[in-house]
């Protein structure tokens, strides 16, 4: 099963504590369908002081939610939108935005 959401596209948060907030995506777990969004679902971890926090103690960082609670935005209409496939005659796949039938990724 292929994952329509990528890494850098906006998105919208559709359900959930932060429902109705915008965000880019960091990284995608196509493994556990699960996304990050940059400044949602901020979770603070405990850190022992390590080479990468030299200082330690409590790091806020983004949390994973499920990719069914994202919407992809559409850049063309900047709206909230399901995403299609179109096939082109050379056999590439292109996401489509299913409200104004634009191509998203190039």
């Amino acid at each position: 099963m292929g994952l329509r959401i990528k890494k850098d596209d906006n998105v919208l948060v559709i359900s959930g504590k932060e429902k109705g907030k915008k965000g880019r995506v960091l990284a995608v777990l196509p493994k556990k369908q699960r996304v990050i969004v940059e400044k949602i679902n901020i979770i603070k971890r405990h850190m022992k002081p390590s080479q990468k926090y030299s200082q330690g103690g409590i790091i806020e960082k983004e949390g994973p939610i499920h990719i069914s609670n994202v919407m992809l935005l559409c850049p063309r209409c900047n709206a909230p939108t399901r995403i299609g496939n179109r096939i082109l005659d050379d056999g590439r796949k292109l996401r489509v935005c299913k409200k104004c039938k634009e191509v998203i990724d190039q």
